[in-house]
């Protein structure tokens, strides 16, 4: 019960700060797009003992041509994310976090996987509608909060389940034990 509890007081105190916010900047501000963005992967976070999301059926493998995106600098972001104090927003996906259970840090990288994927789906109308207004700088600059507070993080979870994927099986097979 507490886990709801904890979840319908996120959803009201955000819920009031976003109408409060948009009393004050008005309700058509970018800038309370970009805050409802963040308020979704905040109430994904606080949600998910409850429930958790997926990414839909025909995304959730990880292909081998998804491995070229290291050539992006996403390799170089996981690092940045790690040595930043961006590191505590989850720090579910770290292995030190969970005490050496890499199917539990597995499963915590596919639900940030899936919150970043459902947090992009939702904030990608938004960029759409800034460009078809002729919102230049405002379609940019969320073009660019897209790529990183969205984009990037799936490319590195996506990639780290794969590693943390290949690992299990790995220890599985030397066991003898299914995955």
């Amino acid at each position: 019960m507490r886990p709801w509890l904890v979840l319908m007081a996120t959803v009201l105190v955000l819920g009031a700060s976003f109408a409060l916010l948009g009393s004050v900047i008005g309700m058509d501000s970018p800038w309370l797009m970009l805050l409802l963005m963040f308020d979704f992967l905040g109430i994904a976070k606080v949600a998910e003992p409850v429930f958790r999301l997926k990414m839909p059926r025909g995304l959730q493998p990880v292909r081998r041509g998804e491995r070229a995106t290291r050539r992006l600098g996403v390799l170089g972001f996981g690092r940045f994310l790690r040595r930043s104090p961006l590191r505590y927003l989850n720090s579910a996906v770290y292995l030190d976090a969970r005490h050496g259970d890499l199917n539990e840090v597995r499963l915590h990288a596919e639900y940030a996987e899936a919150c970043h994927f459902w947090a992009a789906v939702l904030f990608t109308p938004y960029v759409l509608y800034a460009v078809l207004h002729r919102q230049w700088i405002v379609a940019a600059w969320f073009t660019l909060a897209q790529v990183l507070v969205n984009v990037y993080p799936i490319l590195h979870l996506r990639l780290v389940r794969e590693r943390l994927t290949r690992t299990l099986a790995r220890m599985a097979r030397h066991q003898g034990t299914a995955p």
